[in-house]
């Protein structure tokens, strides 16, 4: 009986054993499981370290882009337009023919012009055709003429005074040959005058002719730049008066970007630096470089005009079209930067949130400028802070799991 009590003990002492141990392991277990549970359930994120970097100085302006030039074409001589071969848009290099007038009176004008002309050599003793107007004016028929009658008479008043002085000749035969002399000298004056004078009329009507030519080549308009038309103001047909205006060209290529650069920023532009332009309705950066600055500050606003010459062969770039720009005034500044995607902004204010201790902190930062690179940070954050990206809507305080850089 003995035996057999101490069987049933062992017996029930390995069960209250075995018990014991099993419930010991188990709770062992479900501790570690429990653990790694909220290990799991901590938030991941990823951060970045807050740099130091080269920064440019920007000086933000808008302004209005311009036409390098506009011009406003006309004839030079009035006449009826015959040919227009240019509209609105029209693409126009230098030299091209913009109008052409009927020249059909330019054409008599000449020809009147070169008769007369030769009308002209022809009475000096030139030939009619030629570009030799040397002439010797005593040599001309005109002049000749009057020296052999103020010889003659000459020669008469010399025999009349020897016969006068010898008492065989009356003295009023006398006064008469001396009176003749005296009137074919001057018309021997007058030859040369009028000769001087045909050379005059020579001179005139070569020039009339010059400009009969002229006004025969002022018949067309050629485009004295390359560009675009911008206004046509005439048609075919239709008869014009000198100056009245036809086309307007712009020449596209560069531009100009006018903008007036507040008087507190305008000590730091100089002339070559670099702007970058944005237009209205497009995302395309256009690059130019400042040209000319205005010799003084506009009293009324305190600004400075400023004028960027942008290349714009593709003609992308439109006249009169409203333009943001940034001039790059220095490249030296050094601040501390973050990806634009780890600055949250609510009601006004910016925060970025830091990494201590497995915990998110929050801290309000102020910004600066914005560029490819991120966001400038003016305070709240130093230089080798991790900061979150992509926080969303993380708390203060929160635990969160890094889980990459």
């Amino acid at each position: 009986m003995k035996a057999i009590k101490f069987v049933l003990l062992v017996f029930l002492g390995s069960i209250v054993l075995t018990g014991c141990g099993t419930s010991s392991g188990t709770a062992a277990t479900s501790d570690s499981s429990g653990r790694a549970k909220a290990a799991d359930s901590l938030r991941k994120v990823t951060t970045v370290t807050a740099a130091e970097m080269p920064l440019e100085q920007l000086i933000v302006v808008t302004g209005t882009l311009a036409a390098e030039q506009e011009i406003v074409l006309g004839m030079k001589v009035a006449g009826r337009i015959s040919e227009l071969p240019v509209d609105l848009g029209s693409i126009v290099q230098k030299g091209d023919v913009i109008a052409r007038l009927d020249t059909t009176d330019f054409d008599l004008r000449l020809r009147q012009s070169a008769a007369a002309l030769e009308q002209a050599r022809v009475r000096l003793g030139l030939p009619p055709t030629g570009t030799n107007e040397d002439v010797d004016l005593e040599r001309t028929s005109l002049v000749r003429e009057a020296r052999a009658t103020m010889e003659g008479t000459r020669f008469r008043l010399d025999r009349a005074s020897q016969l006068y002085e010898k008492g065989l000749m009356a003295k009023s035969d006398f006064d008469v040959a001396n009176s003749a002399y005296k009137v074919a000298e001057a018309q021997y004056a007058d030859a040369l005058d009028e000769a001087r004078n045909r050379q005059g009329v020579l001179s005139q009507r070569k020039s009339e002719l010059e400009i009969a030519r002229q006004q025969l080549a002022d018949a067309v308009l050629y485009a004295p730049i390359g560009g675009s038309i911008r206004q046509r103001s005439a048609n075919v047909g239709q008869y014009v008066s000198a100056g009245t205006p036809i086309v307007n060209v712009v020449q596209m290529n560069p531009v100009r970007l006018r903008t007036d650069v507040p008087e507190r920023e305008a000590l730091n532009i100089r002339t070559g630096m670099l702007v970058r332009v944005n237009v209205e309705g497009t995302s395309t950066v256009h690059e130019g470089r400042v040209v000319r600055l205005s010799p003084s500050v506009d009293e009324a606003n305190r600004t400075l005009l400023v004028e960027t010459e942008i290349p714009n062969a593709s003609n992308a770039l439109r006249p009169g079209s409203f333009a943001r720009a940034e001039i790059v005034a220095s490249s030296s500044q050094r601040g501390i930067v973050v990806p634009a995607a780890a600055v949250v902004s609510f009601a006004g204010i910016d925060r970025v949130f830091t990494v201590r201790d497995g915990k998110a902190s929050e801290v309000r930062i102020k910004t600066g400028r914005r560029t490819d690179a991120g966001i400038e940070i003016l305070e709240g954050v130093a230089s080798g802070d991790q900061v979150v990206i992509n926080p969303g809507n993380m708390t203060d305080g929160e635990s969160v799991a890094v889980t990459g850089k």
